[in-house]
């Protein structure tokens, strides 16, 4: 039998688990990866961990190397970008970068995992020398530099969410001055409710962090190299710009021929199809389902992609698949100096994207029971999002200066099941004063949730 000629474009998260799965799955499958890029495959949600020397090496940050895809009997192209689809034909164009030469590649099935770019400030003096992004594998070499540069004492962070969080605590910790600017009122505050932001606020406060929030950016100033942001709210001096204001999907290759959303992300239907035969998408580009949100919206998560690319790895010939993409809940964990939190599932900012209505909880205690020295038991807080008529659980997150971000997996589960307040209220945790308390930490936030006594 002849082998499915599957092409995959894009070589991260979603490239790689589609072509892992289709190679483990199926023996007649031919499968070929294209990455417009020279590395293979840089994990910038890693490039804290290489920033801090907490990676073994800048190379080693990476899902996978090609010898292993080829190891597979798959196939990868780096410097390779697919610049247009022929439907019509079942081809692809794809272009040598280093070379410009082209070739016209035939396809059975054809998977886009194209991703995203930063976003860039379109301000004045967004071209002068040091103002970096915090994405890729070039960018992590020259933000390392910068790192290792005692001639940059004062840098600015644009973009108060995970990445620009990132990039404030690696700088800071090196000993610089560190301002973190954003159009929005709270760091964090697209990911976690207002109260937890709050929190995140008074760390960074705690370690020295100048936050000019709720400011709008309007041009960058200096003589070939930035020396100042020009804002709303004043100047800011400055001798490094690390930007993470978001992501853009890298799909204006595929204006006009396939359907793309006003903002440019690729529309799918339930099975991950596009509107041309045989194309599929996955991963940062699309708008997959929210669980909870009962709406396609974006979730920028590697997890995201790796299970939309599961799930189309098992039915990509099916000739009807016999089932739709459930959808996913959104979880991710963050870091903010001595803090570590995590969210799942939607929160007041992305409640109020899709107009859900929601209600919102939040309980503080202690992590172990009262008897355990404070030293010992650290505050712990549970922020819970939820219908205010089912009570049915929509979010939530946790935060402590212990690590129980693993709560957040628990959270997960019950968003992704449709639990209720009160499920989760009664829920069967262990207890051991070691670890928690008579309660577990999630009952009791969806007990105060409901109302109910304090234990």
């Amino acid at each position: 039998m002849e082998k499915q000629k599957v092409i995959i474009v894009g070589a991260s998260h979603g490239g790689h688990q589609s072509a892992l799965e289709l190679l483990d799955k199926y023996d007649n499958v031919d499968v070929t990866i294209y990455e417009a890029g020279d590395f293979v495959s840089f994990m910038s949600c890693g490039m804290q961990l290489y920033l801090e020397d907490k990676a073994t090496a800048k190379d080693d940050v990476r899902n996978f190397a090609p010898a292993d895809l080829e190891a597979k009997g798959g196939r990868i192209f780096n410097n390779h970008q697919v610049t247009k689809i022929n439907a019509d034909k079942k081809t692809v164009i794809v272009k040598d970068v280093l070379t410009d030469q082209e070739e016209e590649v035939s396809y059975d099935k054809l998977i886009l995992s194209s991703g995203v770019t930063p976003q860039t400030l379109p301000v004045p003096g967004n071209d002068l020398e040091n103002i970096y992004l915090m994405r890729g594998y070039d960018w992590a070499g020259k933000i390392k530099s910068a790192l290792n540069n005692p001639a940059i004492k004062n840098v600015a962070v644009i973009g108060a969410g995970n990445i620009g969080i990132e990039a404030v605590e690696v700088f800071a910790n090196a000993g610089r001055n560190v301002t973190l600017l954003d159009m929005i009122d709270k760091p964090m505050g697209n990911y976690v409710n207002d109260e937890l932001a709050d929190l995140v606020a008074a760390e960074l406060e705690k370690h020295h962090v100048t936050q000019v929030l709720g400011a709008k950016i309007e041009a960058f100033e200096g003589d070939g190299k930035v020396t100042a942001i020009k804002t709303d709210k004043g100047q800011v001096d400055t001798d490094l710009v690390i930007v993470a204001a978001g992501v853009k999907p890298n799909t204006k290759w595929l204006e006009g021929t396939v359907d793309l959303t006003d903002r440019g992300f690729i529309q799918t239907d339930a099975y991950l199809r596009t509107n041309l035969p045989d194309v599929y998408a996955i991963g940062d580009a699309i708008l997959p389902w929210s669980i909870p949100g009962q709406a396609h919206m974006p979730v920028a998560l590697a997890t995201t992609a790796r299970r939309e690319a599961m799930y189309l790895a098992s039915h990509l010939f099916e000739s009807k698949p016999s089932r739709p993409f459930k959808g996913v809940v959104g979880s991710s964990a963050f870091g903010v100096f001595d803090l570590h939190g995590a969210s799942a599932g939607l929160n007041t900012f992305s409640a109020g994207r899709i107009g859900k209505k929601i209600a919102t909880s939040l309980y503080e205690d202690s992590k172990r029971p009262a008897y355990v020295p404070e030293k010992d038991n650290a505050k712990v807080y549970a922020s819970l999002t939820f219908d205010p008529d089912s009570h049915q659980i929509l979010g939530g997150a946790v935060l402590s200066s212990d690590d129980i971000t693993a709560q957040t997996n628990v959270l997960s589960l019950a968003i992704e099941h449709k639990l209720s307040l009160e499920d989760l209220a009664e829920a069967d945790f262990f207890f051991q004063p070691g670890y928690d308390r008579q309660w577990s930490l999630l009952n009791l936030a969806a007990q105060h949730a409901l109302g109910w006594a304090r234990f």
